[in-house]
């Protein structure tokens, strides 16, 4: 896909982040885009900024959806088809996600469960309602948005990372296995499997809030710094890393990895799988691969 200029592209998450990001570059480029947020009011400023940087004739929408209710999704399927009177979509990024319920130990099971139905169930929701829609088109690109964690279940001694490295295995290994589908059954379309490092986005702010999670007020003035710092310390900003994606994209890539750390763990973990939870000889090979 050289070009999205005319496209009709659907982006879940897309209030905040490398979500937000997206609709603004694909506007940008002419393509028209629903965007749909847990949170409408988040959508709706995405829709004022994409439309602002949008030539003439680009139309961006908002959407209320949450991803994990299959309802929802196919409600909001509906709504894209009235809104754009549209009998086919050109692209779908499956984007929304949440962090947290890092304990399968000591999580509670309805935290774990939230933010695996988010994280994998909104995809393979998404994929259910959008994917024939993808079909119709002349050539479609599903883009399923997984992580590091998606090949490395951790985020190092002591922080275990269960329910999101689940989801986010469970992502990659559904889009690794449309690959062969798509070719054998709708050859006009392709998955991409997007693997991001630290970006600097809310997710941090996000996962809290979603998960409806209760903080005395220390806590929360320092949850506050956290997501900041997450935001703003990061080696890669959202608007970064949503161009990444849509350059792969474009390039035909069906593994999209985003940021220097995602590739280093990548080839680390790829190269010595037996000593993937190895944290002293992961440190010393990302340590000897940042010095070079």
């Amino acid at each position: 896909m050289d070009s999205f200029d005319g496209k009709l592209a659907v982006v879940t998450g897309g209030g905040s982040g490398m979500g937000r990001e997206l609709v603004r570059q694909l506007a940008a480029d002419g393509c028209s885009v629903a965007a749909c947020d847990l949170y409408p009011e988040t959508a709706d400023e995405t829709v004022a900024l994409a439309l602002d940087g949008a030539p003439p004739g680009v139309r961006v929408t908002g959407h209320a959806c949450d991803v994990a209710d299959e309802a929802q999704v196919l409600r909001f399927r509906d709504e894209v088809l009235a809104a754009y009177d549209a009998s086919h979509v050109d692209l779908v990024f499956s984007n929304a996600g949440v962090g947290g319920a890092g304990s399968f130990v000591t999580d509670s099971r309805e935290q774990w469960e939230r933010v695996f139905a988010i994280d994998f169930w909104g995809v393979y929701y998404c994929a259910r309602a959008f994917l024939p829609l993808l079909i119709k088109s002349q050539e479609g690109v599903l883009v399923n948005t997984s992580s590091v964690n998606g090949f490395w279940a951790s985020l190092g001694p002591g922080i275990p990372q269960t329910a999101y490295s689940t989801a986010k295995f469970a992502v990659r290994g559904f889009s690794e296995a449309l690959i062969e589908d798509l070719r054998t059954n709708a050859p006009h379309v392709r998955v991409a499997v997007v693997m991001p490092g630290h970006v600097g986005t809310s997710i941090v702010g996000n996962s809290i809030r979603t998960l409806g999670m209760e903080l005395p007020p220390e806590l929360r003035e320092a949850l506050v710094t956290m997501d900041t710092d997450f935001r703003e310390k990061a080696p890669v900003s959202a608007a970064e890393g949503a161009a990444i994606i849509l350059d792969g994209v474009r390039s035909g890539a069906w593994r999209i990895l985003i940021g220097n750390d995602a590739a280093r763990l990548d080839a680390f973990v790829r190269g010595n799988p037996a000593a993937a939870y190895d944290y002293a000889e992961l440190g010393k090979s990302m340590g000897a691969t940042r010095s070079e």
